[in-house]
């Protein structure tokens, strides 16, 4: 099912709690946190003080976005503060695999990130340990920037991977998703959409988030309850013990790519 993650870096900080519970009203069901310290991007924005008075005002998940150099300092904090998903830039850690599982120790969801110049398959080997891939869509920094087409490349290709390497792992895309390009984001594979400006710009986040979530969920043939009109019924899926669906042969030539 297609998600909105209001974002609040373009929320109003002086009404941040009122502005969330709007667009959680509206629908929102993941509310996107990004972190950020001024040296991995050139903006600094909020850290887990900030998260934890969140998670008084929102029963939502917590999606924490470090844009920040040495990001396992602050994973303890967050979980601390109450985040319950976090996300690392793969180019801001030195060992992804150690930071990546250092997230799930704290009971927190592990993801992980990607700029814009980074290509989808040099995450092949930690895809089996997270439960979302981030595509960032702009250069991280700053809201309202404009979105780069490439991405749906990459969306494509994330999609494309996990169907071969049976794995579960969600897609979120952050940067110039609005009502021009929501669409095209979700046709090609994204099922978390962070969306800042076009949900807290005009100060209506309710009625942005309403209208964003429907447009999308029309783009991902989802009918009433989120249960897509593109399939009658659910295809019959191989599964191993542990409910992962069935490694195709083309896995198994991926890894030994890898090896």
């Amino acid at each position: 099912m297609v998600e909105l993650a209001p974002s609040i870096l373009s929320a109003d900080f002086a009404r941040l709690a009122e502005q969330i519970q709007a667009a959680e009203r509206g629908g929102g069901t993941v509310i996107h946190v990004d972190v950020m310290d001024g040296h991995f991007v050139p903006n600094i924005t909020i850290g887990p003080p900030v998260v934890a008075s969140l998670r008084k005002v929102t029963k939502l998940p917590l999606d924490c976005h470090l844009m920040i150099e040495n990001p396992d300092e602050f994973i303890p904090d967050l979980a601390k503060a109450g985040a319950n998903w976090v996300s690392v830039h793969y180019e801001a850690c030195h060992h992804l695999h150690r930071s990546l599982q250092l997230i799930a120790d704290y009971k927190m969801q592990p993801a992980v990130v990607i700029n814009p110049a980074t290509r989808v398959d040099v995450l092949i080997d930690v895809l089996p340990m997270v439960h979302h891939v981030l595509v960032m869509s702009v250069n991280p920094g700053f809201g309202g920037q404009s979105f780069i087409p490439f991405s749906l490349d990459k969306i494509r290709r994330l999609r494309e991977l996990r169907e071969e390497l049976g794995l579960q792992y969600r897609i979120e895309v952050d940067g110039g998703v609005t009502e021009d390009t929501i669409a095209q984001v979700v046709e090609a594979g994204a099922d978390l959409l962070v969306a800042g400006n076009a949900v807290f710009g005009d100060g209506n986040p309710e009625s942005n988030a309403r209208k964003l979530l429907h447009m999308a969920r029309i783009a991902a043939g989802e009918g009433v309850g989120g249960v897509s009109r593109k399939s009658s019924k659910p295809a019959s899926i191989s599964r191993t013990p542990d409910n992962r669906r069935r490694p195709t042969t083309k896995r198994n030539s991926l890894l030994r790519m890898k090896s």
